[in-house]
């Protein structure tokens, strides 16, 4: 799992005054990823770039508590207090790319403050807080979320290839064009993209890039999913991160690939060649703490109720909070290849999750059991679906909203590292979603989902 090199570190205005001079850039987006991962902007033109970097944007606080339309929950912290204040939000400069796909537009990402102080709820302070943590105990981690997504024709709804054949070469060719749009779009704005597959279902696409370390793994995947949908749009197709928008046919995934490295981003610590099943001590004690406190981060993995439907036995989505070397009906699947080629995939993680609250609870977890030395069970060898291949008292991931809340509001270790006040809204936010869809259950409207998810997620 080696790493790709970072496009740009650090650059200053001025360096970017010169490339908005050099590309010709027109207009900038200054952009955030909302609490549910959808890219939320406002666009400025580029000679005002310098001014708004500096002095920040003006931008609602209240988008932090609305739903995946962009309806306002009235129990959410922001919207309950009825004023709609403004944060001020400001960019990452390292986060500036010029976007290929639109006429001579740049994107730079977002962060806000409230009277001068950092909102620690919002998903990208989060994950950046958590990858501090790492940095102060010597480590790093490298990271990919490698995500499945459906592409159908707006016009028509149909996906864009027809059958089941899973990699079927000439499944490649029905829109070569698009394919390869995507995947020079996402090279183009720093997302290295390394292959492309169609996958079972008709329309499933899954095009995987090279890892990146710290808050640039959530950065790139957030890129990834907004340059897909964009990409995708301007050829006339809905390219879709809902993790299963038919029942009939496979969710997608958003596997959290990653592995943990020292400091200098130099040396990589998961594998041990004299240490059981290739894995280093603090290898196995990160691996325990993402088992024990699997339960708890089912609903950041997958936080939708779409999203759980993945959670079923023979599915290829995990069932039981097991772990197995490169086994995929494993929640855990570790890959043991010797130094930098040892890496963990949490196949927990579905398509409509949000990449920043993803790695933010993938870190806070295996902090916790490196600090604890905490030890795993035993790899499951065989298929973890069948209850004799695994011990009879292994947790079952939560199967409903209700369970995975539950899960997540009686796990101490994590609701201290994502902080009261993300899990108190989080939390209001989801039940709001889920008394919605109960609600239209009841009304037996069958669109509820796609309605909700489809389009944004």
């Amino acid at each position: 799992m080696e790493c790709v090199e970072e496009i740009c570190a650090n650059p200053s205005l001025e360096d970017i005054r010169k490339e908005i001079d050099e590309k010709d850039v027109e207009f900038v987006r200054f952009e955030f990823g909302d609490l549910h991962g959808i890219a939320r902007s406002k666009i400025i033109p580029a000679r005002h770039f310098r001014e708004k970097s500096c002095k920040g944007i003006n931008i609602p606080i209240a988008h932090l508590g609305m739903d995946c339309r962009g309806s306002p929950v009235a129990e959410a912290k922001y919207i309950s207090q009825g004023d709609y204040c403004d944060a001020v939000w400001t960019p990452d400069l390292s986060t500036f790319r010029v976007l290929p796909w639109c006429d001579n537009t740049a994107r730079v990402i977002l962060e806000p403050t409230l009277k001068g102080k950092p909102v620690d709820m919002f998903p990208r302070t989060l994950a950046r807080k958590q990858v501090g943590r790492l940095t102060k105990m010597g480590l790093s981690l490298l990271t990919a979320h490698e995500h499945e997504f459906y592409i159908v024709d707006r016009k028509t709804g149909q996906p864009l290839t027809q059958d089941y054949n899973l990699r079927a070469t000439v499944r490649n060719y029905t829109d070569p064009l698009l394919i390869r749009s995507l995947m020079q779009a996402l090279t183009a704005v720093g997302v290295d993209a390394e292959m492309m597959d169609t996958e079972k279902s008709p329309g499933q696409v899954e095009i995987t890039y090279k890892p990146a370390f710290g808050i640039q793994a959530a950065d790139n995947a957030y890129t990834y999913k907004t340059t897909i949908k964009e990409v995708a749009m301007q050829r006339g197709y809905v390219a879709s991160f809902m993790s299963k928008p038919w029942a009939e046919l496979n969710g997608s995934s958003a596997h959290v690939c990653h592995s943990l490295w020292d400091s200098t981003q130099q040396r990589p610590l998961l594998y041990a060649e004299d240490q059981p099943f290739g894995l280093s001590k603090i290898g196995c004690h990160w691996i325990a703490g993402l088992l024990v406190h699997a339960p708890a981060l089912s609903i950041l993995m997958a936080p939708t109720v779409n999203c759980l439907k993945r959670f079923e036995a023979n599915s290829f989505a995990p069932y039981n909070v097991t772990w197995g070397l490169d086994n995929r009906t494993c929640a855990l699947r570790v890959k043991v290849g010797g130094g930098a080629d040892t890496y963990i995939e949490n196949r927990m993680g579905a398509s409509g999750s949000n990449p920043y609250l993803t790695l933010a609870a993938t870190i806070a977890a295996g902090i916790d059991g490196i600090k604890r030395e905490l030890v795993p069970p035993q790899p499951i060898a065989n298929n973890a679906y069948l209850p004799g291949n695994v011990p009879a008292d292994t947790a079952i991931l939560p199967a409903t909203m209700d369970e995975a809340l539950e899960a997540f509001s009686q796990d101490d270790v994590i609701r201290s590292a994502l902080g009261e006040e993300f899990m108190n809204e989080f939390c209001v936010l989801k039940m709001h979603e889920m008394k919605e869809y109960n609600e239209a259950k009841l009304k037996q409207d069958s669109k509820w989902e796609y309605k909700m998810y489809f389009e944004y997620i």
